[in-house]
C-alpha cells in the first residue's frame, strides 16, 4: 500500500479552499464572536460587562479586533468560548 505524499502547495490549497466554503466571521474555530460599534466610553462599559460575564480564565474572553471609525465611535469584536468546563 503506497502513501500518497501531499506537498506544501497541496496542502494550502486544500487550507484555501476549505476557508473559502466558511462565510468570514463563521470559522469553526469554537470560538464565538460579537461585535459592536459604539461610542468609546459605552464600549469600554461594553467589554467590560463582558469580562464580568465571561471571565478570561475560563471563556479565554478576549477583545479579538478593534478600530476608531473616523466619527469617533469604536468597532470591536469580542471573542471567546461558548462554555467553561
Amino acid at each position: 500500500m503506497a502513501i500518497e505524499r501531499k506537498e506544501p502547495g497541496d496542502i494550502a490549497a486544500r487550507m484555501a479552499a476549505n476557508l473559502q466554503r466558511v462565510p468570514r466571521g463563521r470559522r469553526e474555530d469554537g470560538f464565538r464572536r460579537e461585535s459592536y460599534t459604539l461610542p468609546r466610553e459605552k464600549a469600554r462599559e461594553k467589554a467590560r460587562e463582558i469580562f464580568a460575564s465571561f471571565p478570561k480564565a475560563a471563556y479565554m474572553t478576549e477583545i479579538e479586533s478593534w478600530r476608531e471609525l473616523a466619527d469617533g465611535r469604536i468597532e470591536f469584536t469580542m471573542r471567546r468560548l461558548p462554555s467553561a468546563d
